[in-house]
């Protein structure tokens, strides 16, 4: 049998998931805990093979309690069931050790599915939240434009030429001379790696320099 403990401030939930479990064969309920306060000993005391965590609770949130609880026990495998389904408490829940992250009013089979699934080292986590965190790995390890350290004015005469001005129509715009605007877009070219007017606008669209 798989040992469970909650950590819920919410007693009629709590009461609801202590029902679910005595009708199982498979899960015992070893622990149901308002708080997490002295989390640790809580934990010991019980000895579970996973958690399921409340991230708003009183005194210590459940974020904090899972980083406490993996300091100490890095294996135990903790399930994080709450409201929220904001990216910060999602993220936050994730980096602190949480191994899977399910939303209140999943229904009891797919609860316990989680539960075996995250005993196992699965990563259950409800659709919405998996969205989420592929969203935000997908956005994390877009490739980061370069840094060119190219200057106001050299980005603000970049910036003429993608909009397809000539030199005599930047340096009006710019209110220098010809001659400047031609040293300003060599050490351009410089910056960027580029050899022509060309590239630089299209190096500097495809990384959004400007």
């Amino acid at each position: 049998m798989i040992r469970v403990a909650i950590f819920d401030d919410n007693k009629t939930f709590t009461d609801n998931l202590s029902l679910m479990f005595e009708g199982s064969d498979d899960f015992l309920l070893v622990g149901a805990f308002s708080n997490a306060l002295n989390v640790l000993q809580k934990v010991e005391k019980v000895k579970p093979d996973v958690i399921i965590m409340d991230i708003k609770m009183p005194d210590v949130s459940g974020i904090e309690a899972v980083k406490i609880i993996k300091q100490a026990h890095p294996t135990l495998q903790i399930l994080m069931q709450t409201v929220f389904e904001d990216d910060d408490k999602v993220f936050a829940a994730i980096c602190s050790g949480a191994s899977g992250y399910i939303l209140k009013g999943t229904s009891p089979d797919d609860l316990l599915e989680a539960i075996a699934e995250v005993y196992t080292g699965g990563a259950p986590m409800s659709p919405i939240i998996a969205r989420k965190v592929l969203s935000f790995f997908q956005n994390v390890n877009q490739p980061q434009p370069e840094l060119y350290d190219l200057s106001k004015r050299e980005k603000e005469i970049l910036k003429c030429l993608v909009e397809g001005y000539s030199y005599k129509m930047i340096a009006e715009s710019c209110f220098i001379s010809t001659n400047t605007v031609n040293s300003h877009i060599r050490k351009i070219y410089d910056k960027l790696h580029v050899n022509s007017s060309h590239e630089a606008v299209s190096k500097a669209l495809r990384q959004k320099l400007i």
